[in-house]
Parts: structure tokens; sequence; C-alpha cells
């Protein structure tokens, strides 16, 4: 047990039991929180988390049953070890249905004390482990694939960040893998043992968002049956990560605040202060500068998040990329489709690179899992991908013509690609193509390209 950081507490209300206790635990290089009593304990427990509860069943107003039921009620997961000198097999019994581990007897052997702690640690151990595990099935993608110098970059970043508990701002468009490296930093971290928390700030309604975040106490609205533990409280020593945080709303973001300076917050309808350990990752595909500036995010909260930002370019600008994206993807669906990993037939490696990835990583993966089912051969040809991947020029469409027609051509195919990809909004067409909307409206007279009237805008042209 030597050098064994994990906090034990003791309950009991008998002041020299506590201090007997504490004086063999320090012995054995353990570190001792005390309680004298269930209040105070559950307290103890909200804000410490203790890895081991020594608790005694005798107390007044609270008996070591009542804590057991509380802990259970409120999901507090922590390994009890019941110490009492009114020893019953009907206490025991009672005691291990309410969810303790191991039961001893006062006047406390020091050995078996060792010996039974031993095994709580174990325990302790093994369900960090579990946690880890869960952790490392939850993520889709576990690691980050890449050739690119800037990616290799930005990763050597990364690791160095992970060893502390400063907050990260990942930024990049949908798709690019921000999640994905999120869960490397939490891997790469000390807090890789305990859980790595999501939640996607635009996929909860504002209304319910807060009390995701920080739970609620039971009463706190209509429909608040029991007390709840938000995402900070049972994240504790693990990482939170906050996808979407530009979209959270100003009447949240004074709280989060609280949480990444002072660690601590409220239940919603709750008074009593809650203390957390959590390390909190956020990301955006969004512009959180701009937000900012406009004053839909407070400038505290933003300078608070952004301590190290790491933006990941999108696929369209790491094309090196591609092509051992495709492997890892093609052996990953090969051992969840227990098919054999298929080739690429000539041609369809082009046609994958060429194309630009609109939805990034997420969007390639897709169209290598749709075709690894919908393939019937030995390799996967341009017929088993998405016609949008498709639908590019080829090579061979510039081949033998001279060098104008050729750029006509190309001009002709991208604005028209722009005009599908933006249902005919000329407006949005011209942000794609990085062009000014008179100069593309322009180009449409010129090259002659037939429009569907737009139903979004008027055409100012």
């Amino acid at each position: 047990m030597e050098g064994y950081s994990a906090k034990v507490l003791i309950v009991d209300d008998d002041a020299s039991a506590r201090k007997i206790l504490q004086s063999r635990l320090r012995a054995m290089n353990v570190q001792v929180l005390v309680a004298s009593s269930g209040s105070e304990a559950l307290e103890q427990i909200r804000r410490e988390t203790p890895a081991v509860i020594l608790l005694d069943l005798q107390m007044p107003q609270m008996s070591g049953i009542d804590v057991l039921r509380s802990l259970k009620r409120e999901g507090l997961e922590t390994t009890v070890i019941v110490v009492t000198a009114h020893a019953t097999i009907e206490a025991a019994v009672e005691a291990m249905k309410e969810g303790a581990y191991d039961f001893i007897t006062k006047p406390v052997d020091v050995k078996h004390l060792e010996i039974v702690l031993d095994k709580a640690f174990e325990r302790e151990s093994l369900r960090a482990q579990s946690r880890f595990l869960q952790t490392e099935m939850e993520g889709r993608l576990v690691q980050v694939v890449t050739e690119n110098p800037a990616i290799n970059t930005l990763l050597q970043l990364a690791r160095r960040a992970a060893s502390s508990s400063s907050t990260i701002l990942i930024l990049g468009e949908s798709g690019t893998g921000k999640e994905v490296l999120a869960r490397s930093i939490h891997r790469w971290s000390p807090r890789a043992n305990y859980p790595f928390t999501v939640v996607n700030c635009v996929a909860i309604p504002d209304q319910l968002l807060e009390s995701e975040l920080f739970g609620h106490e039971r009463g706190a609205f209509t429909g608040a049956h029991q007390l709840k533990r938000g995402k900070f409280e049972v994240a504790d020593r693990g990482t939170v990560f906050l996808d979407e945080i530009v979209e959270v709303p100003a009447s949240i973001q004074t709280k989060l605040l609280r949480v990444l300076q002072d660690h601590e917050f409220e239940r919603v309808g709750g008074t009593r202060t809650i203390r957390t350990d959590i390390r909190v990752i956020a990301a955006t595909n969004g512009d959180l500068e701009r937000a900012m500036r406009e004053g839909s995010f407070r400038e505290d909260l933003y300078y608070r998040l952004n301590v190290v930002s790491l933006k990941l370019p999108p696929l369209r600008e790491r094309k090196e990329d591609v092509p051992v994206l495709i492997e890892y993807f093609l052996r990953k669906y090969a051992g969840e489709l227990k098919k054999p990993v298929k080739l690429l037939a000539p041609g369809t490696l082009d046609d994958l690179t060429a194309y630009h990835w609109p939805g990034n990583i997420r969007e390639l993966e897709n169209v290598i899992e749709r075709a690894m089912v919908l393939s019937t051969g030995e390799q996967i040809g341009p017929e088993d991908l998405p016609p949008q991947v498709t639908a590019g020029p080829r090579r061979d469409t510039f081949r033998g013509k001279e060098f104008h027609e050729a750029v006509k051509e190309f001009k002709r195919w991208a604005i028209q690609d722009a005009l599908k990809r933006s249902h005919g909004n000329q407006t949005k067409a011209a942000e794609i193509l990085g062009l000014q909307r008179t100069y593309l409206a322009k180009l449409i007279r010129l090259l002659e390209i037939k429009t569907v009237p737009n139903l979004v805008e008027k055409d100012r042209s």
C-alpha cells in the first residue's frame, strides 16, 4: 500500500475512534479525511470524492445505512467499508444490500484492516481501468492519423499541453477530428483513467443545457422529480469536452466561467457549493472571436478558454492525409464488417483525392464505410462511391484540349458545383468560390451557365 495516494474518509461520531483509525491509516501512508457525522460525510464525499470510506453504522441523526442510501440515490460511486462495534448478521446484510463493499468490527485489527483496504484499493483500480476502457470504446476514432507536417507539429503541442490541467480550445470545421484530438489529449494526460465526458452544446436545448452541465436538485423545476448530478460533477478528476462552445447561451456563460476559474458551482435550484476537479477542452467550428466582438460571448470566458489554442485544418488542405486515412478506414471497417481488406481500383484514389471533402474526415469515413458495405468484388471502384465524389472533373476531362479551353471548362464545372452545393443561392456560391457576387454573376453570363431561379434571394445582377 506504500505510496498509494488515494483518499480514505473516516466517518465516525466517536472522536477517539476517529483518532485511532487516522493514526493507523497514516502509518500505512494513506491520505486521510475525517467526518464526525453522516451529513458532514456526504459534504466531504461530494467535494473530495474519496476512493474508500470507512463508515460507522451507529451514528445519531444520520446512520451509516442512511449515508449508504444517500450515496446510492445521488449516484456517488465509491467503495464503502462498514466499521462498527455492533456487529450483527442483520446489520451486515442490510449494509451490503445498500451498497457496502465489506464489513469489519471494532476494535479494529490492524492487519485485517490493511488486507481489506488493499482489496478495496485494487477494486478502485479495476473500476478506473474499466472507465478508461469504456472511454476508449466510446471513441469512434481513437487516434489521429496523419502524414501532414502541420498536423504533426500540432500533435506535439497537444502532447505538451496534455500534461497540465490548462483549458484547451480546439478550432476547425465540422468533421476535422476535434473530438478525436480531444480524446487523444485526455489519453495522454494524468486524467486518462478517469471519465472523458462529451457535451454537444448545440444538440441540447438551452433550457436543458444548464441542468445537463451542473445538475439539479429535486423540485428545482417542473419535472425534476429527483436529484440529478451534472456532467461537471460526474466527471470529477476527468475531462469534459464541450463541443460547439460558441452556442452556450449567455445565461450559462457566467456559471461556466466560475467552474473554470474557481472549480465550483451550484446545482440548478440548489444553494450548496460543489467543488470539482476537471479539465475542460472546448471546441467550435464557429467564429468565437466574432461572437465575442458582437457581444454574444463573454470576453473573459473567451480568454479563459483560449489558454492553449489548437486549429485543425480542413481535409482539403491536407490532401496527403487522404490515402493514409483511406487505408485506416478500410482496415477499421474490414474488422467491423468481418470482411477482407479491399484494394482500390485504378482511378478510384484519384477521385477520392480530387474531391473537396466539405464534410472533412467524417465524410471520408462515411464514404469508405459505404463502399465496404456495397462493393461486391475484391476492389472498390468509382461505381462504389457516392455520386458527389465522382462528379468532379477527372484528369482525362481536359486531355487534348487547349489551355484556355481547359481553364474555361474547369471554371464552368467549379461554378456549377458551387451552385449545386448552395442550392442555387449565388451569394453563398460566391462565398464557396471566394469570389465577389457581382463577378460570379458576370462569369455565369460569359460561360452561359444555366441557373435555376433562386427561391432564397432575389437576383440583384
